[in-house]
């Protein structure tokens, strides 16, 4: 989680102590989540989870913690909007409008990668495929680094992620971002008019 890093930097100055960051990726999140269910609650150990630690009650039913009785939350880190990006190797389109007529024209022949079952990128690509009636098949991964490994190396055709990651140092190519607000970073990627309301993530 790239927030992670200035947040922490930010911790280390304010608490005059040195803050480590243990990145546990997999199954949703749910795997940080259950080590940071069972550390000592003395004040030394916190969980940066997203949107998809809310989710995952309702998709993995034998989690070994519960997330209202073993978590309190302090603060709301950011709001980011989804991104849609696609590897242009494998996918000519440069807009919103040109990657859904292209999806239509080759059904089930597309796939999309994301952090895993049950997270914001996963469901945010399902509603995509609700609202735009097109078949691109999910491929899950172990947390959204494996994700947009594959493709940029051409494994995957897109990807849904956070506004902000993308685009910079690789060479994958931004189509379409949801929110209602323009980004302050990375204007030229235009807003998606599909569907109604904002599909953003939080954290």
């Amino acid at each position: 989680m790239p927030l992670l890093a200035p947040l922490a930097a930010q911790l280390d100055t304010q608490l005059g102590k040195r803050v480590l960051i243990e990145n546990r990726a997999g199954a949703g999140g749910t795997v940080g989540a259950s080590l940071a269910s069972k550390a000592a609650p003395d004040g030394y150990t916190f969980f940066m989870g997203a949107a998809h630690h809310a989710i995952a009650p309702s998709l993995y039913p034998n989690l070994d913690y519960n997330i209202e009785k073993d978590f309190i939350a302090v603060a709301l880190i950011a709001r980011p909007p989804q991104v849609i990006v696609v590897n242009p190797d494998k996918v000519a389109a440069k807009t919103l409008v040109e990657f859904v007529a292209f999806a239509k024209a080759n059904p089930g022949k597309l796939n999309y990668g994301s952090a895993g079952a049950g997270t914001t990128h996963h469901l945010a690509g399902e509603l995509f495929k609700i609202l735009t009636k097109t078949n691109i098949q999910h491929v899950p991964y172990r947390g959204a680094g494996p994700a947009m490994q594959d493709l940029i190396a051409g494994q995957c055709a897109g990807c849904i992620r956070r506004h902000g990651l993308v685009g910079s140092a690789d060479q994958s190519r931004p189509v379409a971002r949801a929110g209602r607000r323009r980004a302050k970073t990375g204007g030229g990627v235009p807003r998606s008019s599909h569907g109604r309301g904002s599909r953003s993530a939080w954290l």
